[in-house]
């Protein structure tokens, strides 16, 4: 069996996310496995060079997982023509400049969402990677999660009927960081001026789910809060949280399909997950959470009737049905690598590009608009030659 080596530059990988999900879980995962299976039966194995600003940092990270090359000199590692993607999973702000570097030196470009703070960026990279004929990517993780797997097979299925209405629920307390307990999230997160805010961060998702699964979106009605005004940073200091903590969104998706979703780093959680998303139809409903799903026919649908002087008779959990592990599903993050890695070394199709990232950025943009002006936004075809 031949095998080919494929040269990866790994910028922004000592972050919770790029060190678990990326490097371990997946780059890491996919060398241990032996490489990527091409459709000829060949394999591609890959090389990656880790690339961070503190060399004790990024030396110790590539040493603990068996990575023998690492540099500080991102210049250097991009100029290398050995190493033919760049992915970049550092700082938001920064992120349209590195692709924009890389780009210009031939590399094909995968990045963590979203791929930049505003639309105008956004587009930008996508013309300049379209322009070059680079492959391009961006991470949609939640679409491989197993429990919203098992939503696509219900609706691949038939199994709602005609889709009526979604309801997502997502987040937790982040500690504010002044009585003990530190905060789970970066200080950044909570700073506008640093590219902080839940919208940015998770309206993104919420694109490629709703488009991937009920329907494109179409239009957004949104209100944002800053719940908590003032948080405790890592060195112990108190700072102004100068970006929303939470949102509440309501989308409009083709087909009349209507989506709810609250995000939030300021809620408790009460429910099966830290994100649940419920799907209404008319011959069944779904209730998926990061892993599992479950399930109500119509026809194993209970006839409740509203009587506030009576203690509620009825279970409704009990007539739920878990939706079976039959998809046999692995990391979201490594099942996409491979998917990318396929779509470099062999030109196998590819739909989650820079463009998917950017509709993801104008859905924020458009979001922030409704937030701001707190009115309905419609959301407009995107057009890479202008600014929607």
């Amino acid at each position: 069996m031949s095998q080919r080596t494929l040269g990866i530059i790994m910028n922004g990988v000592t972050g919770r996310m790029g060190t678990n999900q990326h490097l371990i879980r997946s780059v890491a995962a996919i060398r241990a496995a032996g490489g990527v299976a091409l459709s000829d039966g060949s394999r591609v194995q890959l090389d990656p060079i880790l690339v961070g600003r503190n060399a004790e940092k990024i030396e110790a990270l590539a040493k603990a997982h068996g990575i023998a090359r690492w540099t500080t000199d991102l210049d250097a590692a991009i100029a290398n023509p050995a190493d033919e993607i760049f992915f970049d999973a550092a700082t938001t702000q920064l992120r349209p400049t590195l692709l924009e570097r890389a780009i210009d030196a031939g590399k094909h470009v995968y990045c963590e969402k979203p791929i930049a703070t505003n639309l105008a960026e956004a587009l930008k990279i996508c013309r300049q990677a379209e322009g070059r004929g680079i492959k391009n990517g961006v991470v949609q993780d939640k679409l491989f999660l197993p429990g919203l797997q098992k939503l696509k097979l219900l609706r691949d299925s038939g199994f709602f009927g005609r889709m009526l209405a979604v309801r997502g629920e997502f987040g937790y307390w982040v500690f504010e960081g002044d009585w003990g307990q530190p905060a789970q999230r970066p200080s950044w997160n909570y700073r506008s001026e640093d590219g902080g805010g839940i919208i940015l961060d998770m309206v993104c998702h919420w694109r490629y789910v709703l488009d991937n699964l009920f329907g494109a979106v179409r239009s957004v009605s949104c209100l944002g809060a800053t719940h908590i005004p003032e948080r405790v940073d890592e060195a112990g200091k108190p700072y102004a949280a100068t970006a929303d903590d939470a949102a509440y969104a309501t989308f409009q998706l083709e087909g009349g399909v209507i989506a709810h979703i609250n995000m939030s780093w300021a809620t408790r959680v009460h429910r099966d997950d830290l994100v649940t998303f419920q799907v209404d139809g008319t011959h069944g409903s779904a209730v998926a959470g990061l892993t599992d799903c479950v399930m109500q026919p119509r026809v194993g649908t209970p006839r409740p009737v509203w009587n506030p002087d009576q203690r509620q008779t009825i279970d409704f959990y009990e007539s739920w049905q878990q939706v079976p592990d039959n998809l046999g599903t692995e990391n979201g993050f490594k099942t996409q690598w491979e998917m990318f890695i396929r779509h470099v070394a062999e030109d196998a199709p590819y739909k989650f590009t820079l463009r998917e990232g950017a509709k993801g950025v104008q859905l924020v943009e458009c979001a922030l608009q409704s937030w701001r002006e707190r009115r309905w936004i419609d959301v407009p075809s995107l057009d890479l030659e202008g600014s929607q």
